[in-house]
Formats: structure tokens, sequence, C-alpha cells
């Protein structure tokens, strides 16, 4: 279906929904509401998951190590010295909880009805999807008591690591669900703006999101037969992702139409900058221009001026106010098109393709990585340092691909690669066979991940930097090899934090669960530090 189509249908969705918005809002009064189909209310809801990609992301960035203020602005608060305070991470929470409401509508509607199970099942992977990226930054969480409502107006908090326990049976029972669908209507790329209605990359997509908890439960000790089990159980032969799993309902430079992500880094529909006070760190620019690494294939692509010795990169340590470069005029550094006026904005490669480019929610990038590391640790057959190659290949792929998905001309993925090993040939970060030991094939998978993860699914490398202390950081070093803010309050060895608070609203409204934490002491479950 031509993009044009799907926005109509998803218009049509508003439009038929518009009271059903305040509907499956988890605060509405339920007697209000009025009937919507499955069918309308999925591709929505995938499309808002997306949405909340890129709003993780820039959480993450932050946090992360990927993001730092620009020169000539002021007003940054606890963005530099982490004194966080409840009620600062609201939308992360409020948006998510609406969007698992989306979900459990369409499940609602689909549960045991025939020819629904494909919309039944996809529904359930996305709530896993949601469910992990809350506990992964919040901790204990609304769940068995959530999206009840008028039943269940002050839900209690479940333990996290109970959470993610039933998340895999849910993404067990998701999968035999897809294989179990008798006559199932088939989902299209009208209803499936994420998979087109491939079934079998729901369930690799399933598989995958399921490596991904088990793997960040497998340090926990508790939890170890739990891990055994279900690792011993996982279906290899189903396999995991091999292609990046993206959103696109036809995204414009229509107004409410484009990217989130390039609506958020990118430009305006007016060709206004989106965001002229943030730039790189030095930390993260530093894996691409030769202080820890060098990639001048991604980096070129990533990076406005990566290769400029006149005008060169803006690049900051997060906290840095005293002579901080501002931001080159009327670009986003992470944007390497050619912006003509505000008329005239090329497409282009990396990061910021262009208004209509895809919205990763998870790459093809981590998926091999994840398989690398749980090869490495014995949970999956075959050979870790084969998969860790192929997960550097698969990032190289994506930001090597346009807005249409499509490896860009005159690029060549391979002899990059190449390339890329070469330059860095006793780096055992890049080269794994160079490593002697599993803790350092251990670093050289998670930096690369991290590396991958680059202001695209940022929050991913922030959680997979708390479980395992990779990317190595130096809080006594410079810019390049601390990846903490200069100005940090943080009482931690690394002076980062270790989650974000919960939301004010929670305290409002449901005070009797409400928890106070501390966000340099109080961990997420799966966080030995």
């Amino acid at each position: 279906m031509k993009k044009s189509s799907l926005y109509w249908l998803l218009t049509l969705v508003v439009l038929v929904t518009s009271s059903c918005d305040n509907y499956l809002d988890i605060n509405a009064n339920p007697n209000s509401a009025i009937s919507a189909s499955a069918q309308l209310v999925l591709p929505q809801a995938i499309v808002s998951a997306a949405a909340m990609s890129s709003s993780y992301n820039n959480y993450g960035a932050h946090f992360g190590g990927y993001m730092a203020n620009a020169g000539g602005f002021s007003g940054f608060g606890n963005l530099l010295n982490y004194n966080l305070v409840t009620g600062d991470y609201n939308a992360l929470w409020v948006n998510t909880y609406d969007n698992l409401q989306d979900f459990k509508y369409v499940i609602d509607q689909t549960e045991g009805a025939e020819g629904q199970g494909y919309f039944n099942a996809t529904a359930k992977i996305m709530t896993v999807l949601d469910y992990a990226r809350l506990v992964d930054a919040f901790g204990n969480v609304p769940y068995s008591e959530a999206l009840l409502g008028n039943a269940g107006r002050t839900p209690k908090y479940d333990d996290a690591a109970t959470i993610y326990q039933d998340l895999i049976v849910k993404l067990d029972a998701a999968i035999a669900a897809i294989d179990a669908a008798k006559f199932p209507l088939a989902l299209n790329s009208s209803s499936d703006p994420l998979f087109k209605g491939n079934m079998t990359t729901w369930k690799q997509f399933a598989n995958t999101l399921k490596l991904r908890l088990l793997i960040r439960m497998s340090g926990v000790s508790a939890l170890s037969s739990f891990v055994t089990t279900k690792f011993a159980a996982l279906d290899k032969t189903l396999g995991f992702l091999t292609t990046d799993a993206i959103v696109n309902p036809g995204y414009t430079k229509q107004d409410g139409k484009q990217n989130p992500t390039w609506g958020t880094w990118g430009y305006t529909v007016a060709g206004a900058l989106a965001n002229s006070s943030r730039i790189p760190t030095q930390f993260a620019f530093g894996f691409y221009k030769g202080q820890k690494l060098t990639d001048n294939g991604r980096g070129a692509v990533i990076y406005k001026n990566f290769a400029s010795t006149t005008t060169p990169t803006p690049i900051n340590q997060l906290g840095n106010e005293s002579n901080a470069p501002a931001i080159i005029p009327s670009y986003s550094t992470w944007y390497t098109g050619t912006f003509n006026s505000a008329s005239s904005i090329t497409d282009a490669l990396g990061i910021l393709k262009g208004p209509s480019m895809g919205q990763p929610i998870m790459l093809a990038a981590e998926s091999y990585f994840l398989q690398a590391e749980a090869q490495l640790k014995g949970y999956l057959p075959g050979t870790f340092g084969t998969s860790f190659d192929q997960g550097i290949t698969q990032s190289f792929t994506y930001l090597y691909k346009d807005v249409t998905n499509v490896v860009g001309t005159g690029k060549n993925v391979a002899a990059d690669v190449a390339t890329y090993k070469a330059d860095n040939a006793t780096s055992y970060l890049v080269n794994i066979a160079l490593a002697t030991t599993n803790e350092q094939r251990l670093e050289a998978i998670i930096t690369q991940k991290y590396i991958a993860l680059n202001m695209i699914n940022s929050d991913e490398g922030w959680n997979e930097y708390r479980r395992t202390g990779y990317p190595k950081t130096d809080p006594a070093g410079n810019g390049y090899t601390n990846i903490a803010s200069n100005k940090s309050n943080s009482t931690r060895p690394d002076k980062l934090p270790t989650r974000i608070l919960y939301p004010s609203s929670e305290q409002s409204y449901n005070a009797a669960n409400f928890k106070t934490v501390n966000q340099f002491a109080d961990l997420i479950f799966w966080d030995p530090n």
C-alpha cells in the first residue's frame, strides 16, 4: 500500500477513535468508551510504540554518554549534575502506559476470537517490549494490577525480576499462539507497519526480545535456574532477527507525519532546526575519530563535518560550559545531508536520514551482539566471534541505508568493515580474536553494541553499561574517557546515576504505592553495581 494510503488509514483511526483516545487512556472513565476494531487500533499502537522508542533513545542518550550540552545555552540544571527530581521523566511513564492500554484493548478485543490470532499475538509481543522498557528505566512497576481502569486506580508495584520472568512466559505464549492460529486474518502493510504481516519475523522478534531479557537476567544468581531452563527451551531453529525492526507507517515531511527522531534532532516541517542545544559527547565521538578507535566509515555518515579540519564536528563533555562549542548554524550535528534552505533539505545516510526514514525499535546489530554474548556464556550453540563480526556488519549496513532502507549508492559495507578491522588491527574491541579472556571478549561485545546503538536505541546502550560496566569509563579522565558529566553530583565511583525517579503523577494519584528512590544508590534488579 502506498504511504499516503497508510496515512489515510491511520487518520481514519484517529477519526474513529476520537473519543476512543480517552477510552484508551489509563486514567479515562471506561463508561464513556466507544468501540473500535483491533484492526484499526493495532497499527496506531505500533506507531506510538515507535515514537516511544525515540523518547527512550533521548533519555538513554543523556545518561548513557552519547549526548552533551552545546555552548551558548543556560538552564540545563539537573541534566548536568544528575540531581533528579520527581517528575523529570513523567512522559516516559505516562506515555508507555497509554501505549500499553492500546495494546491491551487489541488483546481484549481479539482474545479467543476466531481469525484474530495474529492481532492478539503481535499485541502481546509489543506489550512485552513496553513493560521491559518500563522495568529497565524504573525497576518495580505496576504490572499485575495495571491497566484495570476503575478496578485498579492504585495498582501495586510488582517485583521487577518477577515481571521479567512473566514477560518470558508471555513471549512463549505469543509465539505458540502464532503457530496455533486457525484461519487467521492476515496482517499486511496497513495493519502492521512493523513487519508487514511477516509472521516468521514477528516470531523471531519475540525470540530476540526473549534473548535480551534472558541475557539481562543471566547475571542474577537467584534467577540462574530459570535462565538455564528457558535458554534450554529457546527455539534455536526459529532463530533471531536478521534484519532491523523498523516501523514506518508512511512518514513524510508533512505536518505531524515526520519520523519522530528526525522531528526531535533534525528539522521541523518548516525547516527550522529542531534542537540546537545538544551535540555529541567526546566520549562517543572518540570511538570514531581515533581517541579510542578509528571508524571513518560510520563516523562520516553519522557526524556533520566528521572529516573537516577547518570546521570540525562540535563535540563536548556533558557538563562543560566553559568555551563549549556551539552547534553548526542550521545543522544538527547528527545530520550529514545538505541544508540548502528551509525548503531544500536533502535526504542522507546515518542516524538522521530524512523525515521519511523508518523508526528502529530494535537493530539487527543488537540481535547479533546478544547472540554473541549468549554463545560466549554457553547458552547458545555457535561461534561468538562470527556473531560479533555480523553485529558490526549489520551496524554498518543500517547506517549506510537511506530513507528507503536501501544501502546508499557508492557504499560498500564489506569493504568498509574490512578497513575498520585493519585500522584497529591491534584492538580486541574490534578484532575479538585478539581478546585473551572472556572478560575482554564480553567488553568487546558490549562496546561494539554501545557503538551500534549510538543515538538510535541509546537506552539499550545505557542499560548494558549499567549491567556490565562497559564501555570502560575513567571518572578521573577527560571527556574522551569519562562517560559522566563533569558537573556530576553522583556519589558512585563512576559518577553516574543508576536509574531515574518515579513520576510525580504516581506520587499524586498512587501515593499508597509510590516509592521514594535514590538515583545514585537504588539499582535495577539486573544491575550488579
